[in-house]
């Protein structure tokens, strides 16, 4: 499916895709970074203060020791169902990722699924945003026990941002838990965990804020959109979370993170967290992975049609109507063969409001090749439904 007129290659800033960060100086030197700053801002702090307090204490015991009373409650274990226990179960498994190729380079995040090294990813962490072929990416994983191992592609497929690469002869992984991102309610909790800007294994917190958000983050030289009904949240996401997970409060993987609305607009401006990040859901990803790990080319719904916004079209004076008007239909289409014609209005799909081309490109993005769905539609202002089989773009 496609949304007329064609836009440019990439999303402009500020929705869409998390733009990898540039790449990271080496961690040791980054650390060595932090800790010299760490000594300058403190002044007597850190290193330099516990020198001078020696000086002027005569000296101190090993443990240090203040005048002021300390209450020390131990190190206790995390409570069930707490952040703490979220991000201990799983940092294991997740992975930082560096990829370079073609003279550009950038990180993200990944997230173990088997003990036979398959990581799975976003599409535009493997290919650098698209400036370069998935096939040309040299991608280096991290693991949270320091280690750090070559990986090849497997496969990739941009019309969900989905890539999967593997690594091999890595002893002791421990795959993620999968859960069901269509169990999620809206204000449930949830817990994001990656490298935002190369800071691995970083891991935030907050609510599922919507569901089914419409979310296009990128479109191919031919006009055919990346877009998913997203999981929004407002966990903490930034460039370099792309590709790690969105889980439950019970360490269950629900989605990967992949995108953020962001105040930045200027071109080549790096986008921030603002409290507004989207996760694709794993509900949608789980059929992609099973093709592409078999070395498939991964399959989609379509309804072989291309759409345009009602507003601003030919013929639609109501500008309180909302769906996404067939610009051209396809002979031989599921569409087609159901009785749509151009100029129809779509308005819902097995009950979701299509309120426009993103919103009917999403939806149908989260059904598969086969699946029968009702689409209601308008022609000539009176409502209709017709009930189709989808077919696939393969």
């Amino acid at each position: 499916m496609t949304q007329l007129p064609p836009p440019p290659p990439f999303p402009p800033a500020p929705f869409g895709a998390i733009p990898p960060p540039p790449r990271r100086p080496r961690r040791a030197g980054f650390a060595a970074a932090v800790l010299t700053g760490a000594l300058v801002v403190g002044g007597g702090a850190g290193v330099a203060g516990a020198a001078l307090y020696d000086g002027a204490s005569g000296g101190s015991d090993a443990t240090g020791s203040s005048s002021l009373p300390v209450v020390d409650n131990g190190n206790r274990p995390a409570a069930s169902g707490s952040v703490e226990a979220v991000a201990a179960a799983v940092l294991p498994s997740v992975v930082a990722l560096d990829v370079s190729g073609g003279g550009a380079a950038g990180s993200g995040s990944g997230v173990v699924l088997d003990t036979d090294g398959l990581i799975l990813t976003n599409d535009h962490v493997v290919t650098l945003g698209g400036e370069i072929p998935a096939d040309q990416a040299e991608v280096t994983v991290s693991f949270n026990n320091g280690k750090k191992v070559r990986a090849s592609v497997v496969g990739t497929d941009p019309l969900t941002d989905t890539a999967l690469v593997k690594v091999d002869g890595v002893a002791d992984l421990k795959p993620i838990t999968i859960g069901k991102s269509g169990n999620l309610d809206v204000g449930e909790q949830v817990v994001a965990i990656g490298s935002p800007f190369g800071l691995d294994a970083t891991v935030t917190s907050g609510i599922v804020s919507a569901l089914d958000r419409p979310v296009e983050v990128a479109r191919d030289a031919q006009g055919n959109a990346t877009a998913y009904p997203a999981i929004q949240t407002d966990a903490a996401i930034n460039p370099g979370n792309s590709g790690g997970p969105l889980v439950n409060m019970d360490g269950q993987l629900v989605g990967i993170n992949a995108s953020i609305r962001s105040t930045s607009s200027g071109q080549g401006a790096e986008s921030g967290s603002i409290g507004l990040g989207f996760a694709i859901p794993i509900d949608e990803v789980l059929p992609i992975i099973d093709q592409l790990r078999a070395g498939e080319t991964a399959t989609h719904a379509r309804l072989g049609i291309q759409v345009a916004d009602v507003a601003g079209t030919a013929g639609s004076s109501d500008t309180t109507l909302s769906g996404a008007r067939i610009a051209e239909i396809e002979k031989g289409s599921a569409a087609a063969d159901a009785g749509l014609r151009q100029d129809d209005v779509i308005t819902a799909i097995d009950g979701h409001q299509i309120e426009g081309t993103e919103a009917l490109i999403a939806t149908v993005r989260s059904y598969r090749p086969g699946d029968t769905v009702k689409v209601t539609y308008l022609r000539g202002g009176k409502q209709s439904t017709a009930e189709l089989e989808l077919g696939s773009d393969s």
